[in-house]
């Protein structure tokens, strides 16, 4: 693989991820004290991103399994898992002896899967280009690069969790900001994507 290959890789998955840290960041700190919750988070991260680069491939080889038309839709996963999140949050409110960051239970691998194919919705429309004039080996330079990132990302999500000052803040308030960034998420890809009309 070549430098040029390689930053272009490493500058496209910057660009089209950074927001993926704040969220990792948030599954980290909902499963803190949580037994396997780390490793739920790395397996359902890479769940994710791996369901974004085999849609993106087949689509760079012409095969489209999901219709333009649907992608905008993707925001309805975490929509309704940031709505579920609220609900939870909303009732053990007045419980003081529960884990509200971690609201009992750490994130499960396909909820943290899903809401990452969806934020990644967009990744989608920007990677079938450049994987399908990238050919072959290009694109097996991209998927290798991508993938190594993955992991640099989950030690940076991992990182900014366990740092004292956040790690306090996310305790305090990740309870209300999980729910409220991923309602945001999903409504912005369904804004973006023209779910609502142009």
């Amino acid at each position: 693989m070549s430098f040029g290959v390689l930053d272009q890789a490493m500058g496209l998955f910057a660009v089209t991820n950074i927001d993926d840290i704040v969220i990792l960041a948030l599954f980290f700190a909902q499963g803190a004290g949580h037994r396997g919750a780390a490793r739920a988070v790395a397996l359902g991260q890479y769940l994710g991103f791996l369901v974004i680069l085999a849609v993106s491939v087949a689509a760079a080889f012409g095969a489209t399994f999901l219709p333009e038309g649907a992608i905008p839709y993707l925001g309805l996963l975490p929509l309704a898992l940031g709505i579920k999140a609220a609900v939870q949050a909303w009732r053990r409110r007045d419980d003081p002896g529960e884990d509200k960051a971690g609201e009992g239970r750490g994130p499960k691998i396909l909820e943290v899967a899903a809401v990452t194919f969806a934020n990644g919705g967009d990744n989608i429309g920007v990677y079938v280009p450049v994987f399908a004039t990238a050919g072959v080996g290009g694109m097996t330079g991209y998927v290798a690069v991508f993938l190594v990132l993955v992991a640099v990302w989950l030690v940076a999500g991992r990182f900014f969790a366990t740092r004292a000052a956040i790690a306090k803040a996310l305790s305090r308030w990740g309870h209300i900001l999980l729910p409220v960034v991923l309602i945001g998420i999903g409504l912005l890809i369904l804004v973006e994507g023209g779910a609502f009309g142009r």
